[in-house]
């Protein structure tokens, strides 16, 4: 799976603590085999019910993930894109967009 990170993606993993970045990096593994699986079969089911994803209210195109539940609320919005291959065909791709807890959906 391909990534493309904003900036305000960069920022928001910046402000993270190092505990919250290992929790987000351990959810990481799972959410890009998801993402794997779900190109493969587009089936909603290849989403792992741990992760909670689902589109975000009031923002066509965007969805959100959760990477912790409790104790830091972690939450990552995100939205497919197409990306040249090395052969110059588009493939799909995953655009990070937010990182950080509920105050992200404020600006998705």
């Amino acid at each position: 799976m391909r990534f493309e990170l904003t900036e305000f993606f960069k920022s928001d993993y910046q402000r993270l603590s190092e505990q919250e970045r290992q929790i987000f990096r351990e959810a990481v593994r799972e959410f890009n085999t998801a993402c794997d699986n779900f190109i493969d079969r587009r089936d909603k089911t290849a989403w792992p019910s741990s992760l909670r994803v689902k589109p975000v209210i009031n923002a066509p195109g965007i969805f959100e993930m959760t990477w912790s539940f409790s104790g830091p609320d972690g939450r990552a919005t995100w939205e497919w894109i197409k990306v040249a291959d090395t052969d110059g065909s588009l493939c799909p791709a995953v655009r990070c967009r937010r990182l950080g807890n509920h105050r992200i959906f404020g600006q998705p």
